[in-house]
């Protein structure tokens, strides 16, 4: 069983029913959301100002989600990419300082310093990361979930708008149920124009009952996106020539799928399997590509649902990228992706 670091004060907020709890926490001095399926010994930990992260999920003391760190405050004093983190207003790189949308270009501001870049300086990954903005807006449990609602107006942060002038809110919704994690995502668009869409995800997910080399991974993708040497899209797609299920021995991934493999309710399972565990990440209709990341020598890996490619804003107004997907003024976009453990 994993110790955490710091001491958890119960707050007077808990619902609880005969399985499930859903209460607020403070760790470290950071205020946390705990929710738990008794049943399933399945435990999620969010928190809200840490970018709205579920951090942590543990099934009977293991971890499901990946973290250098064994305690909230330590990924708060220093930190990084772990757990569940969201990636908007655009997910992934930009290929430049700026992006297209409705055929306006419009420049990023280095000099507010709120953009995030990779090794070769390309804007990564929005702005939303490690947002401390986000507000619990609801928190219960039933005889059927336990759950919780944050919201984060977006057009309300100046900084935000600044480099994304289309105003927006987003609600997202952390739901645990028969030891399953749902992430839904909802944005709502504000704005007098169509806002084009490119959020995702960024999870961590590790296999504690086998070393990295012994894992097996099911990709359900018929399309390899081509990356230059930047990992930006070309604009070109090759059948997936990879081994499936394929075995990580030998073999690191930071690679781009889309045409996705999807079941009679239009969702496509992503999965890894030690000897006994596995994890499966099952993708809603509306997340129409997968990154995986799984690089040697690191005992994580990541499937990434994305609404669109790397750069597709500015993919989309080269005319490289069809499928961009855009809100509509006044309208509600809403999607969700699963986790579902078993072998634990």
């Amino acid at each position: 069983m994993m110790r955490r670091a710091g001491l958890a004060l119960i707050l007077p907020m808990m619902l609880q029913s005969a399985n499930y709890t859903a209460e607020r926490v403070t760790i470290d001095n950071v205020e946390v959301i705990r929710l738990r399926d008794a049943a399933a010994q399945t435990e999620v930990l969010v928190a809200p100002s840490f970018g709205n992260n579920a951090y942590e999920m543990t099934v009977k003391g293991k971890r499901v989600f990946w973290s250098p760190y064994n305690s909230i405050g330590e990924l708060k004093a220093k930190p990084t990419l772990a757990g569940n983190p969201f990636l908007a207003p655009w997910a992934n790189r930009l290929d430049q300082d700026a992006f297209y949308a409705n055929g306006q270009k419009y420049f990023l501001n280095p000099d507010l310093g709120n953009l995030r870049r990779d090794g070769n300086g390309k804007p990564i990954h929005g702005l939303l990361v490690f947002a401390p903005e986000w507000r619990v807006t609801n928190l219960r449990s039933s005889d059927n979930g336990a759950e919780v609602t944050s919201r984060l107006d977006f057009t309300a942060v100046p900084q935000y708008m600044a480099q994304f002038p289309f105003a927006h809110s987003i609600e997202m919704t952390y739901r645990l149920s028969r030891g399953a994690l749902e992430v839904e995502t909802v944005i709502h668009n504000q704005s007098s124009q169509p806002m084009p869409l490119a959020i995702g995800f960024h999870p961590y997910y590790q296999i504690n009952d086998a070393p990295r080399d012994e894992w097996t991974v099911g990709i359900s993708a018929r399309d390899h996106v081509v990356l230059s040497n930047l990992l930006i899209p070309t604009g070109e797609r090759k059948p997936v020539s990879l081994p499936n299920p394929l075995s990580l021995a030998n073999t690191q991934l930071d690679d781009v799928f889309t045409n996705l493999i999807r079941d009679d309710q239009g969702n496509a399972e992503f999965w890894v399997k030690g000897r006994q565990e596995k994890i499966s990440v099952v993708f809603g209709p509306k997340y129409q590509v997968a990154v995986i990341y799984a690089p040697k020598g690191r005992n994580f890996i990541c499937f990434e649902p994305m609404t669109g490619l790397t750069n597709a804003f500015n993919l989309a107004h080269a005319g490289l990228y069809k499928e961009l997907q855009q809100i509509a003024p006044g309208a509600t976009w809403r999607e969700s992706f699963q986790v579902r453990v078993s072998g634990f």
